[in-house]
């Protein structure tokens, strides 16, 4: 009989720590934070996003771990123009929109497809230009969704933001790492061969200078736009920065294998975020 309480007790025990677990995040890739304060997290390995808002981290969307189910491997997150959660996933090759109850629907309904999602930037006008880091393009969806076509072509994009000018940044892995691109397909290299060791995604901050995070290099450099590098925050309890956001006069850093999102001002100042449970 003792045993086999023990073994009723040790069930409940593993049971409740699995429940637990299953409300934390568990890879988290990028961050946004929206008008109300709300910040959104996608992550990979919940196959959705998670809502942290007063305090609280809830799932926003949870996706099925069916491959090619809706969000079974989203890679990234952004907000359009109205505040609503974009999040591109490389499981259905889509980009979709999240309504306020969290329910995701597709925008690419026709044209090219598209290859593993990185990044989404929205222009002045909402369009919105999607990174494909297998095919090596930059598309463009309308923003009320629609038919993809193909901007330019790049190797490698990971990382895309606008400048004030409307200028496209893009962020490369590969050799001649950061470009800007006007609006008519015109390049311009800004960062020529490979000083960031494992480039993930760019902003552009309201000094002017843009910020891109290196997971390799554990660190977020700070870019002048004559293409300067300096590095803004590195080391711990940076591991592996991937996801990077403008919130406000801060940005928002994404580490998966800290499992955090951190908050660094342009100052250098970092603090790790505490989402909620």
């Amino acid at each position: 009989m003792r045993m086999l309480v023990r073994g009723i007790a040790c069930g409940l025990l593993l049971l409740l720590t699995t429940t637990v677990r299953a409300e934390e995040m568990q890879y988290p890739l990028g961050a946004v934070k929206a008008a109300d304060g709300s910040i959104f997290v996608v992550d990979l390995k919940m196959h959705g996003v998670w809502q942290s808002k007063d305090g609280a981290l809830k799932k926003f969307f949870e996706g099925s771990p069916k491959f090619r189910t809706p969000l079974n491997a989203p890679r990234c997150i952004a907000l359009d123009k109205a505040g609503k959660v974009l999040v591109g996933d490389s499981a259905t090759r889509q980009i979709y929109r999240l309504d306020d109850a969290g329910q995701p629907t597709p925008l690419i309904k026709s044209g090219v497809g598209i290859g593993i999602p990185m990044a989404i930037a929205p222009d002045a006008e909402g369009t919105l230009f999607v990174a494909d880091l297998e095919l090596h393009k930059i598309y463009k969806v309308p923003a009320e969704g629609g038919t993809a076509s193909e901007f330019i072509s790049i190797s490698a994009p990971r990382g895309l933001t606008f400048d004030a000018d409307g200028n496209l940044v893009v962020l490369s892995t590969t050799k001649d790492q950061v470009h800007l691109v006007s609006k008519d397909g015109k390049q311009t290299l800004v960062v020529p061969d490979r000083p960031i060791d494992f480039a993930h995604n760019i902003v552009v901050g309201p000094d002017k200078f843009m910020y891109a995070t290196d997971g390799y290099g554990k660190c977020v450099w700070k870019i002048s736009p004559e293409g300067k590098l300096e590095k803004l925050v590195s080391g711990a309890p940076l591991v592996n920065p991937v996801g990077l956001s403008l919130s406000g006069d801060k940005l928002l850093v994404t580490d998966p294998r800290a499992n955090a999102v951190f908050e660094v001002d342009f100052a250098g100042k970092l603090t790790k975020l505490d989402l909620g449970k």
